[in-house]
């Protein structure tokens, strides 16, 4: 069994793992930037390791300095929490080459799975249906706006290496789609240094379905049910939610079973998550994380699997504590990301609560929230019974929430969980424009 882990993150992330090593009798060591030195997860862990100034690049992202914290602090193991490198395959072998264990997939998964190309093709090669497009990556512009004529407009352009909506381009009209082709392989080679894209159909307004996964080294794979993450802005996710008014009982037993498949075909050991856009009753691959998500608490309130520990006791060698036979999913959870609108320092917090409820942050009075790092600065999580018991709950928690000396968006989130759209349950992707014309 792992004794000891290296938290290669910080924020809400890292205080939920040290949360979970300390419960598991486990040594938890955090790294921390020098903005981050007075921060939360430094506070909570056993161990903490300065790695650098504030920059991500010069701190979160520098994989020497990370796995120099990791040997010298004494760890067994690194978790490398959510963003940052947790899905860079070269940090994941370089850990192992320093003779850590590596919380997560093997280092070959996440590199098939992190080329959005290589992922398609695999889910394909095991019968998961995937959106209509050109086979492959784009070489030849002109094949492949002849591939887009073929489909039909809308078509829509992505980045192999791509994520958080970069290098992602909608294309309405042929005479646009070459010009818009070279931007969004330019914007991917700069965010990604990757300018490899794919072409796809544009399915408009879908639901955006994802299904979470656990796997070990023993061959056991299982899926905890689904999370909806329709509701976005700007391709980030605001609100996710379990189950989802869309799938259906069929749709979930199938969406399940392809996720299985696919997983095990990957030999998949670890906390990950399959991605699909439903629409017409049908529903499509889109990608693979390989890593634990975000809205991984949504999971836990429905299924009662404590996600991260089962990450710590598959890397540990040891089988799933879980079989399929013996998941359930009861009741209805809902999340809410609180996104800090500007830096600040909180003069006032005060976290809600009551029965059903679960913050997940790493704020504290007299904190300063930098300018350096994602907007997140808390997870605001409800259950009950019903959808509707639910989004009332969370209706009172964002009420009750007392966040002062940042500007937030816990309004709009007010607004979304209020609105006769997502109330009906009966929306897709661009759920959030319409709420905003109810205003109008």
């Amino acid at each position: 069994m792992i004794k000891s882990i290296l938290i290669a993150n910080r924020g809400e992330i890292a205080v939920r793992v040290v949360r979970a090593c300390k419960e598991m009798g486990i040594t938890s060591i955090v790294v921390y930037s020098e903005a981050d030195a007075h921060s939360l997860p430094v506070r909570l862990a056993d161990k903490a390791v300065c790695i650098g100034p504030p920059p991500s690049s010069s701190s979160y992202l520098k994989m020497e300095n990370l796995i120099s914290a990791a040997v010298l602090s004494g760890a067994d193991a690194v978790h490398p929490g959510v963003g940052f490198l947790s899905e860079n395959a070269n940090f994941a072998r370089e850990v192992e080459k320093a003779g850590l264990i590596w919380i997560g997939p093997h280092p070959d998964t996440i590199a098939r799975m992190g080329d959005k190309v290589q992922a398609k093709l695999t889910a394909k090669q095991y019968g998961v249906p995937v959106i209509p497009g050109l086979e492959g990556s784009v070489e030849d512009p002109e094949a492949a706006k002849k591939a887009a004529d073929e489909m039909g407009y809308p078509v829509i352009i992505k980045a192999a290496s791509g994520g958080g909506g970069k290098g992602m381009r909608i294309v309405r009209d042929p005479e646009d789609f070459i010009g818009t082709l070279r931007i969004a392989s330019s914007e991917a080679q700069a965010s990604f240094n990757d300018g490899t894209v794919y072409l796809e159909k544009y399915l408009e307004n879908p639901r955006h379905v994802e299904i979470q996964i656990l796997g070990d080294s023993h061959g056991n794979v299982v899926h905890l049910g689904e999370r909806d993450c329709s509701c976005q802005e700007n391709h980030q996710k605001l609100v996710e939610e379990s189950p989802s008014t869309v799938v259906t009982p069929e749709m979930r037993k199938n969406m399940g079973e392809d996720a299985v498949r696919l997983f095990k075909g990957l030999e998949y050991c670890g906390a990950g998550t399959i991605e699909f856009l439903v629409t017409e009753g049908a529903y499509y691959f889109m990608e693979v994380n390989a890593r634990v998500q975000v809205e991984h608490p949504v999971t836990e309130m429905v299924t009662g699997v404590d996600i991260i520990m089962e990450q710590i006791r598959v890397a540990s060698g040891l089988e799933l504590g879980i079989r399929q036979e013996n998941v359930r999913l009861d009741g209805y959870a809902v999340e809410c990301r609180v996104n800090a609108k500007a830096p600040g320092k909180i003069s006032d917090y005060l976290p809600p609560g009551g029965y059903g409820v679960r913050v997940e942050s790493f704020l504290y009075n007299g904190y300063s929230v930098s300018p350096f790092y994602d907007s997140m600065v808390a997870k605001v999580i409800c259950y009950a019974q019903t959808r509707d018991e639910g989004l009332d709950r969370m209706n009172r928690v964002l009420d009750e929430l007392i966040l002062v000396g940042i500007p937030t968006n816990i309004d709009i989130q007010k607004k979304i969980i209020n609105s006769k759209i997502f109330r009906s349950g009966e929306y897709g992707t661009d759920v959030l424009t319409h709420i905003l014309a109810e205003e109008d």
